[in-house]
């Protein structure tokens, strides 16, 4: 056995799990290939709110690799983390806004001039998001402390069908975000929604490279292929950088894009009907990172505490939805992949679960301080289980493969949207798989987790989907004179979003409430 190996053996104690180095790399390198998407879709989704996607992808990367490492190294779990795909898109769409869209996102906008005559592009309060993203990973963190004691109250304090049915609301989610940016849902003012113009569909367009990328993605993973989602994701971009396909997502009112396909003589600038298409081939493939000009350490500037204290009742909201949806993602990955990989006991305790909740809370916290949305473990950590993996050299390893897409920038910029989006639409269809393990014979479940699972789609927002989800648990509760079923938690959360719904819905939420107590 060679030194490192011997540095290796005591560290993450091989020898005692029976496996090697070489298999715990390779299990890590299995795990890498099968959630490498985010390093490319995460900023993506980030750009949108006008966060750069250089400082974007360099917080993916950082908060990726600094979870994984001290997940690895502190834990000793091979569990990989990174950015959170759900709550990314709630961050982007629901509380931001993104930089295009005429609605406004919960915590505000700042219109700036596009290059479209006409047309503004509406800039939301990313920073301000950031914070409560900072401010809920400190909770956790501060909660998943043994001296405190509180993470298992938190984890039990939601019903075991209303958890089931978050993951299968924000797979839901997902979906609607994903089919839209592919360009399969449209927006229609008699209808609400409705399928693309597919009589314009061919091989140069969006959707349908879209839709076919979802195929290949499905049939690989239905083969074994490891990094199927990468591969698929790949093959739509090669597609639409071959034939400059056109992108229905970025195209309908014209705003921003990467290239336009303007008849002979017209111009953007000249308010001209041009197609949009999507980025051409990357210039290059390899970019030398740089430190992010933007978003480190953005939480804290004078702007960002101002704006909070001008939305305090959205904030607190927004903080409860990252907060809850964290612990409850955090708390299924880890017991789930704990499972199959044999470190649940039959008293369903998980091995050294402080330390991986608290490596969840922290890879957090450094993840919003360099410009990210919440950081979680990922389920494709099985993968690596699956593949021999028992120790937290399986997660060291994830974390530095994810500092490659640091030099990956220039690649990662020219995927086109509807390539990208077939990752939304594939993980929401994973986790819609759960809502089998509701008890839908339980009358008393039934509408508040349907309410919950088609509120966050419908209403584009996480935060209300869980909201109505306990506001009508508690009160079928109390109809049903089984007030003693609801834990103070529950009773906490009810309050408070009901309360919310109730007042003005604006800064003056907080003046209203105290006016009626006091």
């Amino acid at each position: 056995m060679s030194a490192v190996d011997n540095i290796l053996d005591r560290t993450f104690g091989l020898s005692a799990k029976g496996v090697t180095a070489s298999s715990e790399i390779r299990a890590g390198i299995t795990t890498f290939l099968t959630m490498a998407y985010i390093l490319f879709v995460n900023p993506s989704m980030l750009a949108l709110t006008g966060i750069p996607f250089e400082d974007a992808l360099f917080a993916t990367a950082i908060a990726a690799f600094v979870g994984c490492i001290v997940m690895g190294l502190w834990a000793n779990l091979p569990f990989a983390l990174a950015p959170g795909m759900g709550l990314n898109a709630y961050f982007t769409f629901t509380v931001v806004g993104t930089v295009w869209d005429q609605g406004d996102g919960m915590l505000g906008e700042t219109i700036v001039a596009s290059p479209i005559p006409g047309v503004d592009w509406h800039m939301g309060a990313w920073e301000v998001a950031l914070l409560a993203v900072f401010l809920e990973g400190v909770l956790f963190l501060i909660l998943s402390l043994p001296q405190v004691g509180a993470r298992t109250a938190m984890i039990n304090a939601i019903p075991k069908d209303l958890k089931i049915a978050t993951g299968a609301g924000i797979g839901s989610f997902l979906a609607i975000i994903g089919l839209r940016e592919i360009g399969i849902v449209w927006d229609d003012p008699a209808t609400l929604v409705n399928i693309g113009p597919h009589e314009t569909w061919g091989l140069d367009h969006g959707a349908l490279i879209g839709m076919l990328g979802l195929v290949l993605i499905t049939v690989l993973m239905a083969r074994g292929i490891k990094g199927a989602m990468i591969w698929g994701i790949m093959g739509a971009s090669v597609w639409g950088w071959i034939f400059e396909a056109y992108d229905p997502y970025n195209d309908p009112t014209g705003y921003g894009g990467a290239g336009w396909n303007c008849p002979p003589g017209a111009s953007v600038e000249a308010g001209d009907t041009c197609m949009y298409s999507s980025a051409p081939d990357p210039g290059s493939i390899v970019s030398m990172p740089s430190l992010p000009e933007e978003t480190l350490f953005a939480v804290f500037s004078s702007d960002t505490l101002s704006a909070v204290a001008d939305n305090m009742d959205i904030f607190l909201l927004v903080l409860i939805a990252f907060f809850f949806v964290d612990v409850f993602d955090t708390a299924g990955t880890l017991y789930s992949v704990g499972r199959q990989a044999g470190y649940v006991d039959a008293d369903d305790q998980l091995m050294n679960s402080d330390e991986a909740f608290m490596s969840d809370a922290a890879a957090t916290i450094v993840g919003a301080l360099a410009g990210t949305s919440t950081t979680t473990t990922y389920i494709e950590s099985g993968a690596g289980v699956e593949e021999g993996g028992k120790t937290g050299l399986v997660a060291v390893t994830v974390g530095i493969l994810m500092l490659s897409g640091l030099f990956l920038s220039d690649l990662f910029q020219a995927i086109p949207t509807y390539a990208g989006a077939c990752a939304l639409v594939i993980i929401g269809a994973m986790m819609m798989k759960s809502v089998v393990d509701i008890n839908w014979n339980d009358n008393e479940m039934v509408l508040p987790a349907f309410l919950t699972i088609v509120l966050m789609p419908f209403t584009y927002s996480i935060a209300d989907g869980i909201a109505w989800g306990v506001i009508t648990y508690v009160a079928i509760k109390i109809g049903t004179q089984k007030t003693s079923e609801i834990n103070p938690v529950m009773w906490g959360i009810a309050i408070l979003m009901t309360m919310f719904y109730l007042g003005p819905g604006n800064e003056t939420t907080f003046e209203w409430l105290f006016g009626m107590v006091f």
